[in-house]
C-alpha cells in the first residue's frame, strides 16, 4: 500500500478546491500539503498527500525568487524527510536544505534534466523539449546541456544522493516525459526528467524504483518507489 503520493508541476487554478479534489479521489490519504505559485496562477505547484501524518511540513527553499513559485514541499517523518520538488535548473538552491544532517532524505519530482544519454531519445540529434530543431544538437538543448547535467551531478549525486531508477535498472531505457507536439508519446520520443533520489544511507533499502509510462493524463507519467522497512 502506497504511503504517500507526490505531485509536481501541479497547476492550481483554485488551490484549496483543486488539492482537496485530488485528495478526495485518493481513498485513505487524509493528510495533504501543497504550495502554489503566487507570482503566476496555474504554474509550478507541488503537493504531498499522505496516509501518515508527518511530524512537520515546510515550504520553499529560502530563496525569495523561487519561493513565490510553489516549487518545494518538505515533510518530516519519523525516519526520513520527503521532498516533492519542481526544479527549474537541475538543483541549484536545493543544497540549502541541509536535511541529511539529521535524517535520510527522499527527493522526488520533475528535476528538468536528463542526466545521461540513456535518459533521452536519440541524444546525438535531439532537438528540444518542445521538439523544435536545434542546429547545435544536444549541446544546447534545454534539459540536456552539459551545464545542466554537470549541475545535476554536482547538486545531487556528488552530495550523496542516489538515482534509484538507474541503480535498480542500469541499462533500461525509460522515459517520464514526452512533448505533446509531434506525437512524442506515440513514438516514445521521450526524456527521463522525473526522479526518486535517496540519501546513500538508505540506498540499500530500495526494493524497486519504477516508471508507469502507460498512465496518461499529462505530458509526464507517474513514477514509484518501494522501500523495505
Amino acid at each position: 500500500m502506497l504511503r504517500f503520493r507526490c505531485i509536481s508541476e501541479l497547476w492550481y487554478l483554485d488551490q484549496e478546491k483543486d488539492v482537496e479534489t485530488v485528495r478526495d479521489l485518493l481513498e485513505g490519504y487524509e493528510n495533504s500539503f501543497w504550495t502554489c505559485s503566487i507570482a503566476k496562477a496555474g504554474y509550478s505547484g507541488t503537493a504531498i498527500v499522505s496516509r501518515v501524518k508527518p511530524l512537520s511540513v515546510k515550504y520553499g527553499l529560502g530563496i525569495a525568487d523561487h519561493d513565490t513559485e510553489g516549487r518545494v514541499v518538505t515533510a518530516e517523518f519519523d525516519s526520513y524527510y520527503l521532498l516533492c520538488v519542481y526544479v527549474p535548473n537541475s538543483g541549484d538552491g536545493l543544497k540549502r536544505l541541509e536535511l541529511e544532517k539529521s535524517k535520510p532524505v527522499i527527493l522526488t519530482g520533475d528535476l528538468n534534466c536528463a542526466h545521461q544519454e540513456i535518459d533521452i531519445y536519440n541524444p546525438a540529434c535531439i532537438i528540444s523539449l518542445n521538439w523544435q530543431p536545434n542546429p547545435q544538437g544536444n549541446k544546447r538543448s534545454a534539459g540536456f546541456t552539459m551545464e545542466e547535467r554537470e549541475s545535476f551531478e554536482k547538486n545531487f549525486l556528488s552530495q550523496g544522493f542516489v538515482d534509484t531508477f538507474r541503480i535498480q535498472h542500469p541499462n533500461v531505457v525509460g522515459y517520464t516525459y514526452w512533448g505533446y507536439r509531434h506525437g512524442g508519446r506515440k513514438t516514445n520520443r521521450g526524456w527521463r526528467l522525473d526522479y526518486f533520489l535517496v540519501s546513500g544511507s538508505i540506498a540499500d533499502s530500495v526494493h524497486d524504483s519504477y516508471i508507469l509510462p502507460d498512465v496518461n493524463g499529462s505530458d509526464h507519467c507517474p513514477i514509484g518507489l518501494v522501500i523495505k522497512c
